[in-house]
């Protein structure tokens, strides 16, 4: 009977109850989606990448080690040895092996020297693979593979020539023009730091660094050729050239010829050669992430990502690691270390539930005001209730159960709005910002902000249901 005459009671002053609803529904609605955000952020955060067991480095701290090779951010660390890149791919605990070289920029945007192991094992997320919306991963030494947003930035498509600068300033004075890059490939948009980087060979940035000079200018005697253009240029003949050769000094010179581009496009050796050993070469080459058409290996890394046949042995190998003396490194674990980085953010967490809190109590209280505005216009309203036998107590709990029922109406809208929101959202926030929202929005902290809502509704309530209860006890006495 009470929830009856409380919503009737609503319903005659609709205007100012549905401003106060709509108030509690902004207010909460703020609330659950800072907490949805937050803890989905943080999953997010987590998952940046996913796959990667272990990652090795120079020693130079958890946070730095995390931040340069998986946030493309800070200072990379000296870097490790390839001999100790190889011990670490000869582990019979790796299952798989992604080598990083950082250090230089293109307009801006971090360079990263890898493999196509990147391309292959790399994950991010929910362990969600990358995918070339354009071309393909590295096809040769001078090959580079693009980000979408410096695709979209920068304008490059598949065959673009892009030139890396030395250093880690949006302004470099040291361009390594003397070996250009060609892009093969542009990745899709993933919402994560891979799409602000550009990724290019090993062997090719060693390259572009062996062939500029101390301040980035080609020297005569280290002009080189693009890679694409090797090929045809070593069978291109000069216009009237007639030479005639005789079949010895021809496979002389075919056999000279031979040689070296046998040591650029290393695939024809491996398919016209079937000994054991080029099998065993081949299979750790595939291991290695290595391209097929380089032989020669870097001097060092900045780091080194590990995948492990079993998870289980990460943190004895993450011991083994550190304890080293031939070679100090540092091994960490991703997500101990992605978990260490978000405490770091725990208190700008903090303070935005603080005031999303302090925002639903505003509205709260601006509740309480309007209940106890609208008490004088309800005194002929008391003295009726209180004529067919309502208790003064009967009327402080009707108006709390009023203000309830509002609080509830607002938290029940506001859990729409918010899931639909987002749902709506979902797309558009994981191709900005790397956020990928659950299929189940609301958890059991949203029921908690419910049930805190209504609570401190039941609080602030109090003062104008008791002067509903003062009010019907004057009532009372008015009538003796």
């Amino acid at each position: 009977m009470l929830t009856t005459i409380a919503i009737e009671s609503l319903k005659r002053r609709k205007n100012t109850a549905l401003l106060t609803l709509v108030s509690i529904v902004i207010s909460v609605s703020l609330l659950l989606s800072v907490d949805i955000i937050r803890s989905q952020v943080k999953g997010s955060f987590t998952r940046t990448v996913s796959g990667v067991d272990v990652i090795v480095g120079a020693p130079s701290g958890q946070l730095n080690l995390l931040l340069s090779s998986v946030f493309n951010l800070t200072t990379p660390s000296k870097g490790i040895s390839w001999d100790s890149v190889s011990s670490l791919n000869s582990d019979p605990r790796v299952s798989w092996l992604i080598p990083l070289s950082l250090g230089d920029t293109h307009s801006g945007y971090r360079v990263v020297g890898t493999t196509n192991a990147y391309f292959e094992h790399f994950k991010y997320g929910d362990k969600q693979p990358l995918v070339f919306a354009e071309g393909g991963p590295f096809a040769h030494v001078g090959s580079a593979v693009i980000g979408a947003d410096v695709a979209e930035s920068l304008g490059y498509r598949v065959d673009d020539s892009i030139v890396i600068s030395h250093g880690l300033g949006n302004v470099s004075f040291r361009q390594h023009d003397g070996f250009p890059f060609s892009v093969t490939g542009v990745l899709e948009k993933t919402g994560t730091p891979v799409d602000k980087a550009v990724y290019v060979t090993l062997i090719g940035l060693e390259k572009a660094h062996e062939h500029a000079g101390p301040s980035g200018i080609v020297k005569p005697s280290q002009s080189i050729q693009r890679p694409s253009n090797l090929h045809a240029q070593a069978h291109a003949h000069t216009d009237g050239e007639t030479a005639v050769h005789d079949k010895d000094d021809h496979d002389k010179i075919s056999h000279e010829k031979a040689e070296p581009e046998e040591a650029g496009h290393k695939e024809k050796r491996y398919e016209g050669d079937n000994s054991p050993h080029a099998h065993e070469e081949d299979t750790e080459r595939q291991r290695m992430g290595e391209m097929d058409v380089e032989n020669n290996t870097v001097s060092s890394v900045s780091a080194v990502m590990l995948g492990l046949k079993n998870r289980v042995t990460a943190l004895q190998l993450q011991y083994q690691l550190n304890q080293r003396n031939n070679e100090p490194v540092l091994a960490i674990l991703p997500g101990m270390a992605l978990a260490e980085l978000w405490q770091i953010m725990e208190n700008v967490e903090a303070l935005l539930l603080l005031l999303s809190s302090l925002i639903v109590m505003s509205a709260l209280i601006g509740l309480a005001t309007m209940l106890l505005a609208t008490m004088r216009e309800r005194y002929q309203e008391i003295a009726v209730l209180r004529t067919i036998g309502a208790s003064p107590a009967a009327l402080l709990i009707l108006v709390q159960l009023e203000a309830l029922l509002i609080a509830l109406a607002g938290c029940g809208v506001s859990m729409l709005v918010v899931t639909g929101l987002l749902t709506a959202l979902k797309p558009w926030l994981s191709a900005e910002f790397g956020l990928f929202l659950s299929d189940t929005l609301l958890s059991s902290n949203s029921l908690a902000i419910v049930i805190l809502v209504l609570a401190s509704t039941y609080i602030v309530s109090f003062f104008p249901a008791y002067a509903a209860y003062k009010r019907g006890l004057h009532a009372e006495l008015n009538s003796q």
